[in-house]
């Protein structure tokens, strides 16, 4: 049975592995405080906490366990958080550890969207995001190449990327077909038995020192609250569905589907189920909406965004509350626009991160099935190829709007092309992302280190040439 999967435990007491609550309490604290440096770095901090100081779980279940995130739309090394969670103290240890993954970046980025509302046209902070955005093209086309470099290991995977790139940027094929046009053609393809989507999903094997499940504080076994049980799922499926859609639904009903916070849930609950590949890879799919359909904000001020999300802790997909909390500061109706804003980013947080625990909670105990399971496998890897593609399409984007003043477009039939007026180039935003560039691939510079260099100089410009 798993009807005790939703107990919460004592605090005072430890579960049969010997970690109490309260100190996954403060070992969750220490890993969100020090949650930096997009997906890499935050599975980095996790396993570097979790598996090789702490010692709860061994190498072979947590890579299980980021293989499956990896399948799952959102952020990674949250949900990461939300399974190690829950399965270490039930329920509650995945809420807590979701929940406090979430925390610092929401508090940083709302009080970071205050001052850019407020402030955005004073000098310094101008010339903040003026050398926060050359630095963060930089960092998109860094990962670009960080992700390639995994997922391109065969001419199957390098075509899959590049139809993509093609699909997105030449055509405007939406994002989420991309996506399930992708994983198809992995399934089919592993099914098919070729080895050219027989990949790893982008994740080593552990090495001879890694720390064995058997040697793990919870050990090999399968807790008894993480055995599959229907009725469980069902249950916490329910409560978490009308937990994420249930104030969407109320807005829409009291307000209308013109609203902007209408707008906002309903649109960020679909990303929600569609960002696969991470925060960059959604990026290009929110910009093409936001700024072209909804015209919730420029094209510049996405990178604002993304500048944001780099320098704090937690998800790169908090970049997504920054276009909540815009969209309703511009379009707030009878509210302040502060009121709004604040309202509007608390909304964007909500439907996006509620799913990320529905995911964990209804899949988890399921999890062991996937095991071994080379056409899931299969349609992992053909995603993330295609991501590449999709990624690649968001740093030329990026390129277009912030080295040039002004974008035409090329039209003829379905096809249609973004090119930049070459006499509109922007020289100091071109030397400043070369610089940026040069840092990262060339000196091997941190990326945080890279993002606060830019936006110094940024600032020098801008005051200088004010």
């Amino acid at each position: 049975m798993n009807d005790g999967a939703a107990t919460l435990p004592d605090p005072a007491t430890a579960e049969g592995h010997g970690v109490s609550f309260g100190e996954a309490l403060r070992v969750w604290a220490r890993v969100a405080a020090l949650s930096f440096g997009g997906p890499a770095g935050q599975i980095a901090v996790m396993h570097r906490i979790v598996v090789d100081e702490k010692r709860w779980i061994g190498e072979k279940r947590f890579l299980h366990a980021l293989n499956y995130c990896m399948l799952l739309p959102g952020p990674e090394a949250q949900q990461l958080a939300v399974y190690i969670g829950w399965l270490m103290h039930r329920t509650a240890g995945g809420l807590l550890a979701g929940l406090l993954f979430i925390l610092p970046g929401f508090l940083s980025i709302l009080a970071l969207s205050y001052v850019y509302v407020l402030f955005g046209d004073a000098g310094v902070v101008e010339g903040l995001f003026f050398g926060l955005k050359a630095a963060v093209l930089a960092v998109v086309v860094q990962a670009v190449f960080r992700i390639g470099s995994r997922a391109l290991v065969n001419p199957a995977m390098i075509l899959l990327a590049a139809a993509a790139f093609v699909a997105i940027f030449a055509f405007k094929v939406p994002f989420p077909l991309i996506i399930v046009v992708a994983a198809i053609v992995g399934y089919l393809g592993s099914r098919s038995g070729s080895r050219l989507f027989r990949t790893a999903g982008g994740h080593a094997g552990a090495g001879a020192n890694a720390l064995k499940d058997e040697e793990s504080l919870l050990g090999e076994a399968t807790p008894a609250h993480a055995r599959p049980h229907l009725v469980w799922s069902l249950k916490i499926s329910a409560a978490l569905l009308c937990l994420w859609l249930g104030p969407v639904a109320t807005i829409w009903f009291f307000a209308g589907g013109n609203d902007v916070f209408t707008q906002v849930g309903a649109f960020f609950s679909k990303m929600a189920v569609v960002t696969f590949g991470g925060a960059y890879a959604a990026l290009a799919y929110v910009a093409q909406e936001a700024v072209q359909h909804y015209g919730w904000l420029r094209p510049g001020e996405m990178l604002d965004g993304l500048g944001m999300a780099e320098t704090t802790p937690g998800p790169l997909i908090m970049v997504l509350q920054f276009v909540g909390f815009l969209a309703a500061y511009r379009d707030p109706g009878g509210l302040d626009p502060l009121v709004a804003a604040t309202f509007a980013a608390i909304l964007t947080t909500w439907v996006t991160f509620v799913p990320c625990f529905l995911w964990i909670f209804l899949g988890a105990p399921f999890i062991e099935k996937l095991r071994g399971n080379a056409a899931l496998s299969g349609a992992l890897s053909a995603i993330t190829a295609a991501v590449v593609g999709v990624i690649l399409n968001l740093a030329v984007w990026f390129a277009l709007h912030t080295l040039f003043g002004e974008v035409t477009v090329l039209a003829a039939g379905p096809l249609r092309l973004e090119v930049p007026v070459p006499s509109t180039l922007i020289l100091p935003s071109a030397l400043l992302a070369a610089a940026a560039a040069y840092a990262l691939f060339r000196l091997k510079a941190s990326v945080l280190l890279t993002l606060a260099l830019s936006a110094l100089a940024g600032m020098a410009w801008i005051l200088a040439t004010g």
